[in-house]
């Protein structure tokens, strides 16, 4: 445990606290037990360990990967216990979704432990929500995203301007102060913008080791696929990346990919919780994600960008950034007339422009809200 232990201590100390993400304030951190989960590369980790920082005492905090070799052969119910024993109460427990049967031993130290605080990280598609279920009441869930345009220009170029509401961009109330001309900004955060690692490594590369490690890794673990199938995955989403935004059907991709429908169904939705796609559905299940499927995007512009470069265009781009950024406050569904419906609004999403004019509003300002 002294290896955890100095291995926490070590990235404790090389953790930036001058860019917080939108989660953090967002986090009833004084919960017993907190789940955070979120596509990989967003910055999970990295909030969690801005939290240790800025309000505990290291003294009594343990931040944990469960990719680290102590649990090769040590389990996470005896690491809390000795933890405890040591006046531990606070642990951090980082990719969750790798240790087998996380919840059942999560539940454990719950149970066994009612001064320890816990908070877990995990990537999207695993069995978070059903390991959530198993916990019952105990837990609270946190999903976070990718960059805001807002967030953007905050951590890319030390502009901070405070989140707006929907009202404030129909109400034209949006200014970016110090910056007249938002579009070369808005371009280069559409192109490298959502994922906050762009700032120091190579987007192009970090993205594909993303893109793999959902494909090959995180998606047939959870699914329990085959090799054969996992190749499926990734032809499934090269033909998305082709043709995004396209209403699906699922009848014709199964015959390409010589698998069900019913299987197709189930690839989507596997690559939606990965953060690889967003799958746009229509108002007629009333309660969110119950709606038919009506259009399917890729998940982020930065993504369309780096699998569909040829194939992308500036609708689609559009469409895809408006998509992304107003699906966290709000509950975003295809309209019957045209383009998307939010809020009871319908909004068509045209060409860029750097101010608005009767009921035309620029496109950049709806990456304000988060």
């Amino acid at each position: 445990m002294d290896k955890l232990a100095g291995h926490f201590h070590k990235l404790l100390k090389e953790t930036d606290t001058r860019f917080f993400r939108y989660m953090y304030a967002g986090i009833n951190w004084n919960s017993r037990l907190i789940g955070l989960t979120g596509p990989r590369g967003v910055g999970k980790t990295t909030l969690v360990l801005q939290y240790i920082k800025e309000r505990l005492n290291p003294a009594e905090t343990l931040y944990v990967t469960v990719e680290d070799f102590y649990f090769a052969d040590n389990r996470l119910v005896d690491l809390a216990n000795t933890f405890v024993n040591q006046g531990g109460k606070y642990l951090f427990i980082d990719e969750i979704h790798k240790y087998r049967d996380w919840s059942k031993e999560v539940k454990l130290i719950y149970d066994y432990h009612p001064g320890l605080k816990v908070v877990f990280t995990g990537s999207s598609v695993l069995d978070i929500r059903k390991g959530a279920s198993d916990l019952s009441r105990r837990v609270v869930m946190y999903h976070m995203q990718g960059l805001s345009f807002r967030e953007y220009l905050h951590l890319f170029h030390q502009v901070s301007v405070p989140p707006c509401t929907l009202e404030d961009i129909l109400g034209r109330r949006v200014e970016i102060p110090g910056i007249r001309h938002p579009l070369p900004f808005f371009n280069d955060y559409l192109k490298r913008g959502y994922y906050p690692f762009a700032l120091d490594d190579e987007l192009e590369l970090r993205l594909q080791q993303i893109i793999n490690q959902n494909l090959e890794t995180d998606i047939p673990m959870y699914a329990g696929m085959n090799v054969s199938t996992g190749r499926k995955l990734k032809q499934l989403l090269a033909i998305i990346a082709k043709s995004a935004p396209f209403k699906p059907n699922l009848t014709k991709i199964a015959d390409m990919l010589s698998v069900s429908r019913n299987s197709i169904a189930d690839y989507c939705q596997y690559l939606e919780e990965a953060g690889m796609i967003a799958q746009l559905r229509d108002a007629t299940g009333g309660i969110r994600g119950l709606g038919k499927v009506d259009k399917i995007y890729l998940d982020n512009t930065n993504l369309s960008y780096n699998l569909a470069e040829e194939a992308s265009n500036t609708g689609n781009i559009r469409e895809t950034f408006f998509f992304n950024q107003m699906r966290i406050k709000h509950d975003v569904t295809a309209s019957p007339v045209a383009g998307f419906l939010a809020n009871g609004i319908t909004f068509e999403v045209g060409d860029d422009v750097e101010s608005g004019h009767q009921n035309v509003i620029p496109l950049w300002q709806f990456g304000m809200t988060y």
